[in-house]
């Protein structure tokens, strides 16, 4: 598959000024995002008991600021993000060899690097700075070039440099992401079949390697506890049995803001990170569980049709690429909560508790956001080094 689209023989619209721009954010979209956002506030309210303190008030002044951000980088001239997208890359990846040097260790991983009082998680920019690359790299590739192995062999190398640091950390769950978002990238800009079918027959070939030598041993226990909870129901299987134990209480209704039983008793770990959902479906059963999807659904159909609207290579990929990283982040944290997919510590979107992670993804909504507000504007091959 390829996004790209034939050649329009109109001229680029004439440039907006800033007034332009702001008139052509989609505030719809702006106050789905902030919707989302807010119930994610509520959640970490009810996490703490009741109180705003200690993470409900440091996650709404993130969300604001975040949301400032989100549209500051919306009116941002999207050349701009095309001229700066390897320099944006190339610090979140140095930022990784820093933290793999001198990163701060925390649950037994070196993730967090920790600058004048602040903790920033290089790997959660990375998500967004490899789409902007690879967009980038892309953008003004030819269908004939995507069938030469060689031109991608420096994307294939822009994808494995960082998420094989961030294995080393560890962290499976964002190497994951990385990886996926990648693929995702090369098979939007139009790679052959073959290639995905040969680096297929690789991941398998690799398994074993990487299960005796990569993953380490609570991760390999994550693994055999998803074929089997039950097995170790009070070890590593707890944190899988108590979330099943929460989702099914909160039955279709749920038992009520502040009212879940597993999550206030303290049975259900993480409760204000990766196992969120799981005390929103609790308090608001069935019926909470699939507004927030709805609500979810609703963010990746405007992505998409953004995407398809976009006259330029680079948005279309940026745009498409976001929205699939969005779509497979927010999929594996709640299909992990259902004991569908292992365990990988996987943050729910703009609902978890995390400053870098709700950052970086109202960065790359602004993203999102810029390409639709420039989906007229076209991108020739030499647009980068032209001046904004």
């Amino acid at each position: 598959m390829s996004l790209q689209l034939s050649s329009h023989r109109s001229s680029n619209p004439p440039e907006m000024t800033l007034r332009q721009r702001i008139w052509q954010i989609n505030w719809t979209f702006t106050l789905l995002i902030a919707l989302v956002g807010s119930i994610g506030v509520g959640m970490l309210y009810s996490a703490a008991g009741g109180n705003i303190d200690p993470w409900a008030d440091r996650q709404l002044a993130r969300l604001s600021f975040g949301l400032i951000i989100m549209l500051t980088v919306a009116v941002t001239d999207i050349r701009v993000w095309l001229r700066y997208a390897y320099v944006l890359y190339g610090i979140a990846l140095f930022l990784l060899i820093v933290v793999e040097i001198a990163g701060d260790i925390g649950m037994g991983a070196r993730r967090w690097l920790v600058v004048g009082g602040l903790s920033i998680q290089p790997s959660e920019m990375m998500k967004i700075t490899i789409l902007l690359a690879l967009a980038r790299y892309f953008y003004s590739s030819r269908l004939e070039d995507m069938g030469r192995i060689t031109h991608l062999l420096v994307p294939g190398v822009m994808i494995l440099a960082p998420a094989l640091l961030v294995l080393r950390q560890p962290d499976l769950g964002t190497a994951t992401i990385l990886l996926v978002s990648g693929v995702t990238m090369l098979f939007l800009a139009g790679a052959r079949a073959w290639m995905f079918i040969v680096g297929a027959l690789g991941v398998i070939v690799a398994v074993v390697p990487i299960w005796r030598y990569v993953l380490h041993d609570y991760q390999k226990a994550r693994l055999v506890t998803f074929m089997n909870p039950e097995h170790d129901p009070l070890g590593t299987g707890y944190h899988i049995m108590q979330s099943k134990i929460a989702l099914g209480s909160g039955g279709i209704f749920g038992k009520g803001f502040l009212e879940g039983s597993q999550s206030h008793l303290s049975f259900l770990p993480e409760k204000h990170t990766d196992f969120i959902f799981t005390m929103l479906a609790e308090e608001f059963g069935l019926v909470g569980g699939l507004i927030l999807l709805g609500v979810y659904l609703l963010i990746l159909l405007f992505g998409f049709i953004i995407a398809l609207r976009c006259r330029n290579q680079f948005g279309r990929l940026l745009a498409m690429g976001f929205v699939m990283s969005f779509f497979f982040m927010a999929f594996v944290n709640i299909a992990m909560v259902m004991g569908v997919v292992p365990v990988v510590g996987m943050p729910l979107p703009l609902i978890s508790y995390g400053g870098t992670s709700m950052l970086t993804l109202l960065f790359g909504f602004g993203l999102l956001m810029c390409v639709y507000v420039h989906r007229d504007v076209r991108l020739g091959p030499g647009a980068a080094d032209a001046n904004p």
